[in-house]
């Protein structure tokens, strides 16, 4: 394991911004949207366009959480957005401090024919039990898994409700080292337990599951019905769809896209919206969109939206690469990530399929992607610190100009895997 670094002043991330109260970032202020279940009719992805366009400067993320992020919104058109936004029906759903949007699921959920549950009448009533709850910490998450073909894949969530099998959930906690299957109960009782736990969670008082202390998190799950707490490591949920078509039931299929880096702009998402049958788009956690329509249609879809500059298939190269917004959007970063992440993505494109993972993130925050990555690059004073099988957080190996570390990279890229794993192994301290 790459040991930590410390951080900077000032680089511990921010509160979770609403529309009520967005947070300052480089490029103005950011107000977060968080669509009901992650689900938005074409008016309201015009509605969240305008708003973009009309009261910021124009530039849309897409969150890991399945959220849209406006940016470059003034302290004058911060109400003038809210106020747009709650016509379309995306006001933030409560006003305490807690969590806007409480649950996650995979965006086919109740179209993937292969589930064992209805995911999203579970989510409704999870989402019902924990706006009851005063005091929830604001960055609380309820992973739901109805246990068909495509899922979240790894989640960073505090509680995991995983459809085993048809009308049973296993109900898990988020653990130091992941998550914790504590038992199993019926379908039906799933959204009163999680309330329960929910509840315990907040009189306890910490940010997230995970850092509990075992006695705290065995509260937790007594509250839920679960004692003694004997956890058992949660089976992973299956992964994500990637990008492309998938088959639904009958005659229809949906369209799987992701937004490169997380970044979109008015435009693009108005020609989603443009595209969108009357199923409307669904949010994904790879910061993309699902589109429902008849199968004959799909493939038009796809071309017209990769002409767009969507990432509509698997071995598209940018997938390979997590980044952030980074300068001058965030006031923490000091180079231009999303254009040097795309001249990485393109310098790594010779190892499709070999399964090599980088990062490039504006500081040591790591907000695009926390976890380790086989290469990070992270930016500092204009240049960027490199961290090999790490998190953006570790001891770099070397420090490098963007060009500098690119031109080693493309040069081993073309050698192969095992060149690329050791090009900066001469500069480990």
């Amino acid at each position: 394991m790459s040991p930590r670094r410390t951080l900077p002043e000032g680089a511990r991330r921010g509160w979770c911004p609403s529309l009520a109260r967005p947070m300052p970032t480089g490029d103005g202020l950011l107000a977060r949207i968080h669509p009901p279940l992650g689900h938005l009719t074409p008016t309201q992805m015009r509605a969240v366009a305008e708003g973009a366009r009309r009261h910021g400067n124009g530039h849309i993320d897409v969150t890991a959480r399945g959220n849209l992020q406006i940016r470059g919104v003034s302290d004058a058109s911060a109400p003038l957005l809210a106020c747009a936004l709650a016509e379309a029906g995306l006001s933030d759903s409560r006003d305490d401090g807690g969590p806007q949007r409480l649950t996650l699921t995979d965006p086919l959920a109740g179209l993937d024919p292969a589930e064992r549950i209805d995911v999203p009448a579970l989510a409704r009533a999870v989402e019902a039990a924990g706006r009851a709850v005063p005091g929830l910490p604001p960055k609380t998450l309820v992973a739901i898994d109805g246990g068909g073909a495509h899922g979240l894949g790894t989640v960073e969530a505090d509680f995991f409700l995983f459809a085993e099998e048809p009308g049973r959930i296993a109900f898990g906690l988020a653990g130091e080292s992941g998550p914790l299957r504590c038992g199993t109960l019926p379908e039906r009782r799933a959204a009163g337990v999680l309330g329960l736990a929910l509840a315990a969670f907040a009189e306890i008082g910490g940010r997230r599951i995970r850092d509990l202390e075992p006695r705290q998190r065995a509260v937790v799950a007594a509250v839920a019905g679960f004692f003694p707490f004997e956890p058992t490591p949660l089976a992973p949920f299956p992964a994500p769809a990637a990008p492309g078509l998938v088959t639904l039931s009958g005659e229809r299929a949906a369209l799987l896209i992701q937004a490169p880096f997380g970044r979109c702009t008015a435009d693009r998402l108005e020609r989603v919206a443009a595209l969108a049958g009357p199923d409307g788009v669904r949010l994904s956690a790879e910061r993309g969109f699902a589109l429902v329509a008849p199968a004959s249609r799909t493939a038009a879809l796809q071309a017209e939206l990769a002409a767009a500059g969507f990432i509509v298939t698997p071995d598209d190269p940018r997938r390979r690469v997590a980044a952030c917004p980074g300068a001058p959007a965030c006031r923490s970063g000091t180079t231009p990530v999303p254009d040097h992440a795309a001249r990485l993505a393109q310098a790594l494109a010779p190892l499709a399929g070999v399964g090599f993972s980088a990062h490039v993130s504006g500081c040591a925050k790591g907000c695009a992607h926390p976890g380790p990555a086989d290469l990070t690059l992270v930016g500092r004073d204009g240049a960027y610190d490199v961290v090999l099988a790490g998190p953006p957080s570790a001891e770099p190996a070397t420090r490098l100009a963007f060009e500098a570390a690119l031109d080693r990279i493309r040069k081993a890229a073309a050698a192969g895997r095992p060149a690329l794993d050791s090009v900066f192994q001469d500069d480990v301290r």
